[in-house]
């Protein structure tokens, strides 16, 4: 099985892409004008108690407050470690209006809900997780071995040990550590230690909400909790993010050194090796499977349905036997949909009926193997009397479609389109993928009233940057007939 991470970087937005066997499992998107917040950590000011929600919202320094509920608060003693005897459910017991309180960022803004926070801080590093209010020690769920658990458990002793670190708090011991040796740990712990310290400091003289720490940009953060020694290469596409990251790892990962390659070809990366076409295809509603089936996928604020059909495809036996393979196929699919899409919350399937018990127990045994593989907690439900199955899946960041799309206008928010800005880079890309090694000097972007309008106000910028790379002259002209997402490169 062939893994690897494609890491795309321009002046606008950073894109990641993980892919196994050459199919698109993963993408994360991260713009310079909205960065995710998920893992800051702030100090905040409590500005409105809830007692029948028992939650408080909390000014952090955003646009919108934060929620904080009371069960993601954790008590602490007077030596800052968590105090299990003082635990209540009542927020009144916590926090008051104007209380100070150090927060950290566990999901970003999502439509009109601010972002969700907690007390229980932690930082993360290649190999740990440092949660400083406790004294627990963990082991990742996804390291299943039970020799390497009990290696893992006696290097992070032999670790503390000879940092002499011993009221640092408590630790969970990421899945990348898997193999790793004293030495590797150490430096992790060195690196928490020196981290924390800081963050503790600011905290304590921080007088109104601030931010006191910022996670590592998004391609950093790819290196550290997606990259591992096994894969096959890192495929980076911007010369200075390249060398960023050879020294990032030179430092904290060098067992991923190696597998760093700086791609330098004329065809985008992501067009090279097919990504495009996936995430386009991620926006829409249907998805194709191989045998003929297909599956409709709807997001809505409550939850995502999913509708299998067995469309074209019809088998070789009987249609038992159709139904049930389209729906092996579809549980398959839907698995690695949900990963790229990055669909959480309550999800509701429905699989094509089956007579056959059997047949039930092994499409959900198949979509059980297949979710196996997503690194978001999820939980499945069996199938229901109706033939649904209920699951859930942890979402932490926004979906696909609400990154690159907005509600449409014209229908009300009944369906989507691609916002402004997302068909802004897509025109940057199409002219550095047509007008490269073009002899022509001059170009034309033929595209509606708000894209033009935005590529020659927020975008303006960008467009100078582009017209420099490419030696060409950019011109924009308005065409009232086109549809936001229709757009026309007429070489002059």
């Amino acid at each position: 099985m062939s893994n690897e991470i494609l890491i795309s970087v321009t002046a606008m937005e950073t894109r990641v892409a993980v892919l196994e066997n050459s199919l698109l499992q993963d993408v994360h998107i991260e713009r310079a004008t909205h960065r995710g917040i998920v893992g800051n950590i702030y100090s905040g000011k409590v500005v409105r108690i809830m007692p029948g929600m028992q939650a408080a919202f909390v000014e952090f320094g955003s646009e919108r407050t934060g929620f904080l509920h009371v069960s993601d608060i954790i008590s602490v003693d007077s030596s800052g470690r968590e105090d299990h005897s003082a635990k209540s459910d009542a927020i009144g017991a916590y926090l008051h209006d104007g209380k100070k309180v150090v927060v950290q960022v566990t999901k970003d803004p999502l439509g009109t809900k601010g972002a969700r926070l907690t007390t229980q801080v932690s930082l993360s590093s290649r190999y740990l997780v440092l949660m400083p209010q406790t004294l627990h020690i963990g082991i990742s769920a996804r390291i299943d071995d039970p020799l390497e658990r009990s290696r893992l458990q006696l290097v992070l002793q032999e670790a503390l040990s000879a940092e002499e670190i011993s009221d640092l708090g408590g630790f969970i011991i990421r899945t990348a550590a898997e193999g790793a040796g004293v030495d590797e740990v150490r430096a992790d712990l060195r690196y928490l230690k020196r981290l924390w310290s800081a963050v503790s400091r600011r905290g304590k003289i921080a007088d109104r909400p601030a931010l006191l720490y910022e996670d590592l940009p998004l391609y950093s953060r790819a290196i550290r909790d997606l990259a591992r020694p096994s894969m096959d290469k890192i495929l980076i596409d911007n010369q200075a993010c390249f060398e960023q990251l050879e020294s990032f790892c030179g430092e904290y990962v060098p067992e991923v050194s190696p597998l760093l390659e700086y791609y330098e070809n004329e065809r985008q990366l992501f067009d090279a090796c097919g990504v495009e076409d996936e995430i386009q295809r991620a926006l829409g509603r249907r998805v194709d499977l191989k045998s003929g089936g297909y599956l409709i996928i709807d997001q809505t604020e409550a939850m995502t349905t999913v509708d299998v059909n067995t469309g074209s495809f019809v088998g070789k036996k009987n249609l038992e036997e159709t139904i049930f393979k389209t729906n092996i196929e579809a549980a398959s699919m839907l698995a690695r949909q949900l990963r790229v899409r990055n669909l959480g919350g309550i999800i509701i399937i429905d699989f094509i009926d089956m007579q056959e018990a059997e047949h039930r127990r092994q499409v959900h045994r198949e979509l059980e193997k297949a979710m196996r593989q997503d690194p978001s907690r999820n939980r499945i439900a069996g199938i229901s009397d109706l033939g649904l199955v209920e699951m859930t899946r942890k979402r932490d960041r926004e979906s696909l479609a609400h990154m690159l799309c907005e509600e449409c206008a014209s229908c009300g928010g009944k369906g989507m389109v691609k916002s402004a800005e997302t068909l802004c880079y897509e025109i940057f890309r199409e002219l550095m993928r047509t007008t490269k090694n073009r002899v022509n000097n001059s170009v034309m972007v033929v595209a509606a009233q708000d894209v033009v309008d935005r590529l020659l106000d927020e975008e303006s910028g960008h467009v100078e940057e582009l017209q420099a790379m490419l030696a060409k002259n950019l011109s924009f002209q308005v065409e009232p007939g086109y549809n936001r997402e229709h757009f026309d490169i007429v070489l002059l």
